[in-house]
């Protein structure tokens, strides 16, 4: 017992000397001081994007377009966008509904190959374009496999109540899918990731095999990569549950892997992937409890108006030929100013929390705060790369413009880059060109193409702005 206090007491106090940083001159790494990025002796602020499918497209498997990934790549640097948020890799069975394909982690430890070496190449590339990556390693949503995935390899099964409104319970053996089964019950069901131990040692087993990988192509360990800014423990990790036993599991698990994760890796940062209070049962003492661990070195927050009803509710259809009629006001454009205000406000709310000092906090320390997700559908709800975008550039402009005034964030991602892509289908269908969007939502939702003249001089705009 006393072996392992020492051990928790000195591992601590690594993640403050390290994640606490000085602003080391000359390093490689970014680093975190008094709530700031920094990277060769310079505060380092960036506008980047979501790329969740990098490493596919680094591959030479299914789904894998290495001249495609160079394109892209090449786009986003001549953009200004020098920062890409990537997934490691999906988990669990295939052929499931509204997941992406291919699969890394296609059992616990077993992986496809071609898709890890998709990985390697990836951070080659950043590298020689001088751009760096977030890797978020879970998620706690259905669409990459995440929670579901190591409960159903634990063979985990349970009821949850019904959707419907009769009050009664459904029994799953497998992880619902959500788009078929509901949403209400795959979150229910997938709560008990944070209060399963076995599957969270499955989670950790993967985290630790990816944090001390061995670049295939250059031989040297990713805890040296120039490319890799950070590494994340999920996308959107929720506890799902609003009660004290699984808000105490959840903190508890942010804390184990944080602290893993430095201790295999202390010389790159370490964040959650948390919307905010959004992704915290509502609650801003969740967010601040998991974002002021001593292991976490700076706080996300995501911000969705239109999925969180911010621009009124309105029908959304899965069909392209069904979107708002002409003549009829278009709430994407018209309400755009109801998105700004509780964006503003959404922001300034979790900047507050979390570096406002406690009475007698003794060791409070601020953080940077990142905007990580945002995005805003095209007008009149179309989905077709070039087609009108009025209210998501003022959107996009409006959020650039609190980023760069108000200092409360450090750095921002993009939801997210469509790029080339090639459209097919309203919904994902197997080697369909990957866009951003999630294989369960419209392709084209929120992705910002190449074809996207407008949003690109926004995005262009500020960047440059960035860097004056």
């Amino acid at each position: 017992m006393h072996v392992k206090l020492v051990r928790y007491t000195l591992l601590t106090f690594l993640c403050f000397i390290v994640s606490a940083s000085v602003a080391r001159e000359g390093t490689p790494f970014v680093t975190v001081d008094d709530g700031r990025f920094f990277l060769n002796g310079k505060e380092y602020r960036y506008v980047g994007t979501n790329l969740w499918y990098g490493a596919i497209l680094a591959s030479d498997g299914n789904g894998g377009d290495r001249v495609r990934l160079a394109k892209e790549l090449d786009d986003l640097k001549a953009l200004g966008v020098d920062n890409v948020r990537v997934l490691v890799g999906g988990d669990g069975r295939d052929s499931i509904p509204s997941h992406i394909a291919p699969k890394l982690q296609t059992a616990p430890g077993v992986y496809d190959e071609k898709l890890l070496t998709g990985l390697d190449r990836l951070l080659v590339e950043l590298e020689r374009r001088d751009m760096r990556a977030v890797l978020y390693f879970n998620n706690a949503w259905e669409w990459s496999g995440g929670y579901g995935a190591y409960l159903d390899w634990v063979g985990f099964s349970g009821d949850v109540m019904s959707s419907d409104g009769s009050g009664k319970m459904k029994h799953f053996d497998k992880t619902p899918v959500p788009t078929i089964d509901g949403w209400w019950e795959y979150m229910q069901y997938v709560a008990n990731f944070i209060t399963n131990d076995e599957a969270k040692r499955l989670a950790a087993n993967h985290v630790r095999n990816i944090v001390t990988r061995v670049n295939s192509i250059t031989q040297q360990p990713y805890s040296t990569s120039k490319a890799i800014m950070a590494w994340e423990i999920a996308n959107e990790p929720r506890c799902f549950i609003n009660d004290s036993l699984h808000r105490a599991k959840f903190v508890e698990w942010i804390d184990s892997q944080s602290r893993m994760i430095k201790g295999l890796d202390p010389n790159h940062l370490v964040t959650t992937g948390s919307e905010g209070k959004h992704g915290c049962e509502e609650s801003t003492e969740l967010f601040r409890a998991i974002h002021t661990l001593p292991c976490i070195d700076y706080a996300c927050i995501h911000i969705w108006p239109n999925n969180w009803g911010w621009i009124g509710q309105f029908n959304q259809n899965y069909d392209a030929d069904k979107t708002i009629a002409e003549g009829m006001p278009d709430p994407i454009v018209e309400n755009v100013r109801a998105a700004c205000d509780s964006t503003q406000a959404y922001i300034e709310e979790a900047y507050d929390v979390l570096n406002t000092p406690r009475a007698g906090e003794k060791t409070f320390r601020r953080r940077p705060v990142v905007l990580e997700e945002f995005g805003y559908p095209r007008d009149r709800f179309l989905f077709t790369p070039g087609s009108p975008t009025s209210g998501r550039d003022e959107y996009y402009r409006y959020v650039f413009s609190v980023i760069y005034h108000t200092g409360k964030i450090a750095g921002c991602n993009f939801w997210g880059w469509g790029g080339s892509a090639n459209v097919r289908h309203t919904i994902w269908q197997r080697w369909d060109d990957y866009v951003c969007d999630p294989a369960q939502e419209e392709q084209g939702l929120n992705s910002v193409f190449a074809s996207d003249t407008t949003t690109l001089n926004v995005i262009r705009e500020f960047a440059e702005t960035l860097k004056r």
